[in-house]
C-alpha cells in the first residue's frame, strides 16, 4: 500500500462524511467504547481547567469526555462533522466547536488538556512539527498531551506507531511520557509537560 507523504486535506473527510454521517462507527463499534473507555481511564486528573480535542468528528467521545472538562473546545475540520458533534452536546454549554484546519490554523489560549485521538497519522513530517510547535507554546506546565492512534495498515502519511513517535521524539526537551498502553489494535500515550523550576540563587 502506497502511502501519501502530504497531509489528507479537509475534503477528504468532508466527502466521507457527504456519503455516510459515520464513516467510522463511532456510535455503534465496541472497538471504539472500549478505546474510549481506556483513554478516560488513561486520564491522571479527575477534571482539566481548559482541554482542546483536536479532531472531534462527529463528537462521541467529546460528549464523554466533557463531564472531567471545565472548558472544552473540540475542533474538525469538516462541516459536517462539527454540525454532529454540536448537536450531541448541545446540552453541554461548556463545550465549544470550531471547524479549523489544525496546525495551519490554531485557537488562542492554553491548555491543560490536549486530546489527540486518532488525528496524527493524517499529518505530514512539516504539519507535525508545526503542531508540536503549537503545543509548546499552548500547554501549560504539567498540562497533559493525549495520543491514541489505530496500529492497522492504513495509506495516510504516518503509521500509529510512526505517529506516536515523532510526538515523543519532538518533545524529548520539554515533555514526558507518563503513561503507555498497547493493544493489538492501538497504542494509547500520556505525555505532560514538565514544571516550571525556579532558577537556583
Amino acid at each position: 500500500m502506497t502511502r501519501h507523504a502530504d497531509t489528507v486535506p479537509p475534503d477528504y473527510f468532508t466527502n466521507l462524511y457527504s456519503t455516510n454521517p459515520d464513516p467510522w462507527n463511532f456510535e455503534t463499534s465496541a472497538y471504539e467504547t472500549a478505546k474510549y473507555d481506556a483513554t478516560l481511564a488513561a486520564l491522571s486528573r479527575p477534571t482539566y481547567d481548559a482541554a482542546v480535542e483536536i479532531g472531534c468528528s462527529i463528537g462521541v467521545l467529546t460528549r464523554r469526555l466533557a463531564p472531567r472538562c471545565r472548558d472544552l473546545l473540540s475542533l474538525d475540520v469538516a462541516a459536517p462533522a462539527i454540525a454532529a458533534a454540536a448537536a450531541r452536546c448541545a446540552d453541554q454549554p461548556h463545550v465549544r466547536f470550531a471547524q479549523m484546519v489544525v496546525p495551519g490554523q490554531w485557537p488562542e489560549g492554553r491548555f491543560d488538556l490536549v486530546m489527540l485521538s486518532e488525528v496524527l497519522y493524517f499529518f505530514s513530517d512539516d504539519d507535525m512539527a508545526a503542531l508540536m510547535a503549537h503545543l509548546r507554546i499552548a500547554l501549560v506546565p504539567e498540562g497533559e498531551v493525549v495520543l491514541v492512534n489505530f496500529l492497522g495498515e492504513t495509506h495516510y502519511p504516518k503509521t500509529g506507531d510512526g505517529a506516536a513517535e515523532a510526538v515523543i521524539a519532538l518533545g524529548h526537551d520539554w515533555l514526558d511520557l507518563v503513561r503507555q498502553e498497547r493493544t493489538e489494535r492501538y497504542r494509547l500515550d500520556v505525555l505532560r509537560r514538565r514544571p516550571v523550576t525556579a532558577p537556583v540563587a
